[in-house]
């Protein structure tokens, strides 16, 4: 799901994890969707990579139907999740960082158990917030989609990951290493300025 990043509860178990995937299932499980397209159709695992609408928006940026029809975002505003902003896929991020903010004010789901929630997102980071500049991709594209796990990426250098990320990337990411994020600002193998 783009945009969002919820607990683990798959190979590793991180606190609300179990939570959060007994609410996708109770919600989805069994039920017609609307699939959304932001920037970038799949990953580089092939997975496809979509926005879930539980019914039609008539306006894809109106933010009442994005609170009350956008799957991503309920996962949010419920504390199942927080942002996890990646390039160019930005479409929606001011929006899910608005949500977040709300469910943490709230102590809501993952935010319970603290500030920082229970799993790695970009809400309020301190330095080097991902890029969240809006693009021009078409909000009309409804598809069906299939996911699977996330896996972790691994590179042995910077110049190696930059041949497939060439701005680095968020700690959120799957291709994060601390050891290639050496001023510790949770971006690893960033260009300089």
């Amino acid at each position: 799901m783009v945009g969002v990043n919820t607990p683990e509860s798959t190979t590793r178990h991180e606190v609300y994890g179990k939570e959060a995937s007994n609410y996708t299932t109770s919600e989805l499980e069994g039920k017609k969707v609307w699939l959304q397209k932001d920037v970038s159709n799949k990953d580089r695992y092939g997975r496809y990579l979509r926005l879930i609408w539980i019914s039609v928006p008539s306006n894809v940026m109106n933010e009442s139907e994005i609170r009350l029809k956008m799957f991503n975002a309920q996962l949010v505003l419920n504390g199942y999740a927080e942002p996890s902003t990646y390039q160019p896929d930005v479409t929606y991020s001011d929006y899910f960082v608005k949500f977040a903010r709300e469910a943490r004010s709230n102590n809501t789901g993952l935010w319970a158990y603290g500030e920082n929630g229970t799993t790695k997102g970009d809400l309020d980071k301190s330095s080097s917030e991902p890029d969240t500049k809006k693009n021009n991709s078409s909000k009309d594209e409804v598809d069906t989609i299939s996911s699977k796990s996330e896996e972790k990426e691994t590179y042995k250098n910077c110049t190696e990951l930059r041949t497939i990320y060439p701005e680095g990337v968020p700690s959120t990411h799957p291709a994060y290493d601390s050891k290639h994020d050496r001023d510790k600002d949770n971006w690893a193998c960033e260009k300089s300025a």
